[in-house]
């Protein structure tokens, strides 16, 4: 059943009509996209990994408040970076879909870090959501623990506030995710856009079977 989720990033309300925003990943390619002749855009603010001239590309809609996502890349990503991003065959690119309130300010220190801090800083917010994602587990200090992870990402605590409060990335944030769910009508993260074609409820152990489909096909 189809319903509204608001996206929430510190007082900046995007309304976006999603199909069942969830957490389950048990099918194939989400046929309902409007996509161009690629099927996909490289977009100057994307954070990237990998070779851009690869014949594949392999884009993560994912949230930070998302433990489905944090599984992904904790088990599932090293070998995907290792065996297909680190070698030239596909060319990875990582866009924040947000869910839940809290996505808004972890989202911001993300994009306050040093660029080649970026990946470094979400894969900490990932292994640690216990720690700060109250959307998620509930008793946890989200303003402590996101202070907390920005002190280890190399921010001061009045950095970290300042960058919290900042609207300087809303518009931004809200763009990449209006983007995401017009073009490809994303309902649950991480999705995953190979080559144009969306994959919202792929089984992770499935995605290097999709990537070997796609490399073959050029």
């Amino acid at each position: 059943m189809s319903r509204k989720t608001l996206f929430i990033v510190l007082g900046v309300i995007v309304l976006i009509a999603l199909a069942g925003i969830g957490y389950t990943f048990m099918g194939g390619p989400n046929s309902s996209t409007a996509a161009g002749a690629k099927g996909y855009d490289i977009l100057p603010d994307d954070h990237t990994l990998g070779n851009r001239n690869a014949k594949v590309v392999l884009i993560e809609y994912a949230a930070p408040v998302c433990p489905h996502c944090a599984h992904f890349n904790e088990a599932f990503f090293p070998d995907i970076k290792k065996n297909y991003i680190d070698t030239g065959k596909v060319f990875y690119v990582f866009r924040v879909f947000p869910i839940r309130p809290g996505d808004g300010p972890a989202t911001k220190l993300a994009l306050c870090m040093p660029a080649d801090k970026y990946f470094a800083f979400i894969d900490l917010l990932f292994r640690n959501q216990t720690k700060w994602d109250s959307d998620e587990f509930p008793g946890a200090d989200q303003h402590g623990g996101l202070i907390l992870m920005a002190r280890i990402g190399g921010m001061s605590a009045e950095q970290a506030d300042q960058c919290m409060a900042s609207t300087e990335k809303d518009e931004l944030i809200n763009k990449v995710a209006s983007e995401g769910q017009s073009r490809y009508a994303i309902s649950s993260t991480p999705t995953f856009i190979v080559n144009g074609t969306p994959y919202s409820e792929l089984p992770f152990e499935n995605l290097s079977k999709v990537l070997d489909q796609a490399l073959a096909a050029h």
